[in-house]
């Protein structure tokens, strides 16, 4: 156990590593086989992340640098101040993402050994579920800035490639190809940034350069990049143009874990604003950028998602709304950040709820895009017209469905209400405005699940879905655990709160902190 707990954010990635690699050699055993190594890799990691996060929140931010005896050789005598070795930074921010993404990693592919079960090719299906958690995990833990863009591109290519499973006449490789570009180009983007800044503090570590930052014209330039490469990667308006077609095309879920994926992008945005920019940038005005890309994707995202008959493209537009407040919350964080009055009035509580946003939105998202993929298994169909009456056959299913769907309109007890309720109250004494705006598209986000589940599961069982039966228990066990989960954090916010969430809006408001971790040897 001391083993696992002093490596632990070495093993967070290592574990998944390792078991993509092996997966082809267990997968010539046969399914079960395959089937309980997937499992056992991701339940392990699971609970790797959550030892993690118990050693952070209770005693501290954990440095790791790989190739040391110890976190204290992060910086060698002989250096000149400068580490000189790939160091992994996690904080209480770094370990609530990390905690959340391998959970939602083991429930996506417990669901996927029921849902995947007829289809071919899953040893390059499980490796490739596994690259995407490493890609995830390493982006939300390292304290370097070219590692980053490294487990960015795990991310991107493994989730281009995972769209493209599913043939489906080469629709689904359109996507793919959509995502791989954009995510591409986003990387590029990330890549030409990180350039600059290393050009001018000689350094990739966030802690050094977040140090040394004097908010050149090249850093303008640089955070310019930076923003709109990770907007794109998170999906956010006007940027969101690849979410529909490949949260669509994917397996549902493999939809579920790209929510995961795209968080991970807004999780870079913002440890790049405030841990390695912070008070040197013009916080009120690039504050007020993020709150305009939150409230464009809301607007945006829940307009386009009213008229659509695919349930999945519709839940994909509904995607980008809910992210729209997560930048709103963090957002308005960002422009009070030098003014602590504001700050301790609604600052904190805006980012709080836009943090506790981002993990009530992957439980609640994932939930609703698995209880898709059930019924698309067993219907053969995404068009709303072409359902009805499903509520006789699939009433798991349906419940999921119900809970999802009042979660993500924001309706108590559940888990989207209590996040948005933080939002609304600390927007609201910040710009009464926005937060009418917010409200507005929470209510036209229920309406458009209430056609959604009238078109799928009420009126009489159409004689074509007679045959329809509930689908395999695993995935009922899957969808049921983030039931479960949505409905908890609804009726327990205080304690996720308290808990979780105001250490990781902490961890990300106390710059200084952070430098202090790596300079510190914590």
């Amino acid at each position: 156990m001391d083993f696992i707990m002093a490596n632990a954010p070495a093993l967070l990635i290592a574990v998944p590593m390792l078991g993509a690699f092996a997966l082809p050699l267990v997968g010539r055993l046969g399914d079960t086989p395959r089937n309980g190594w997937i499992l056992a890799v991701t339940l392990i990691t699971a609970i790797i992340a959550a030892l993690l996060a118990w050693t952070v929140l209770t005693g501290g931010p954990v440095l790791y640098t790989f190739g040391a005896a110890s976190s204290s050789d992060a910086i060698p005598a002989d250096s000149g101040g400068i580490p000189i070795r790939i160091i992994f930074t996690v904080d209480a921010m770094s370990a609530f993402m990390a905690l959340f993404a391998a959970f939602v990693g083991f429930i996506t592919c417990l669901y996927s050994v029921a849902s995947e079960r007829l289809s071919s090719g899953k040893d390059g299906y499980y490796a490739l579920m596994l690259l995407l958690l490493v890609g995830i995990l390493g982006m939300v833990t390292t304290g370097d800035l070219f590692n980053f863009f490294v487990f960015l591109e795990i991310n991107s290519l493994a989730g281009a490639a995972l769209v493209a499973y599913r043939i489906d006449k080469g629709v689904s490789v359109e996507a793919a190809l959509k995502y791989g570009f954009l995510s591409t180009l986003a990387g590029l983007m990330v890549l030409y940034a990180i350039g600059l800044l290393y050009g001018q503090y000689d350094s990739l570590n966030m802690a050094v350069i977040a140090s040394r930052m004097s908010y050149t014209m090249l850093d303008k330039v640089a955070l310019a990049l930076l923003i709109a490469g990770l907007a794109l990667k998170a999906g956010a308006v006007p940027l969101h143009f690849w979410t529909p077609d490949a949260y669509s095309m994917a397996p549902a879920a493999v939809t579920a874990f790209l929510v995961v994926a795209s968080q991970a992008g807004l999780y870079g945005l913002f440890r790049v604003l405030f841990s390695v920019y912070g008070l040197t940038l013009n916080y009120v005005t690039v504050g007020w950028a993020v709150i305009i890309l939150g409230v464009l994707s809301m607007v945006v995202g829940v307009t386009m998602a009213i008229p659509q008959k695919d349930v999945k493209r519709l839940m994909a537009y509904h995607a980008v709304s809910q992210s729209g407040y997560m930048l709103l919350g963090v957002g308005v964080g960002l422009v009070v950040l030098g003014d602590a009055a504001a700050m301790d009035a609604f600052g904190r509580t805006a980012m709080e709820g836009g943090i506790f946003h981002i993990v009530n939105h992957a439980m609640y998202k994932g939930l609703l895009f698995l209880t898709a993929g059930a019924i698309f298994l067993q219907t053969g169909t995404r068009n709303l017209n072409k359902m009805g009456g499903l509520g006789h056959s699939m009433k798991w299913t349906m419940l999921f469905f119900i809970i999802g769907a009042l979660a993500i309109a924001g309706i108590p007890p559940f888990n989207g209400f209590a996040s948005k309720l933080m939002i609304y109250e600390s927007v609201f004494a910040f710009s009464p405005v926005i937060a009418v705006i917010a409200m507005v598209v929470s209510i036209l986000t229920l309406a458009s699940f209430v056609k959604v589940f009238h078109a799928i599961f009420m009126g009489p069982q159409q004689p074509k879905y007679a045959d329809v039966i509930e689908v395999p228990r695993p995935m009922l066990v899957a969808m049921g655990a983030l039931a479960l989960l949505t409905i908890l954090m609804g009726i327990f916010p205080e304690q996720i709160v308290s808990t979780v969430i105001a250490p990781a809006a902490n961890a990300l408001i106390d710059q200084s902190a952070y430098v202090a971790t790596v300079f510190g040897g914590v």
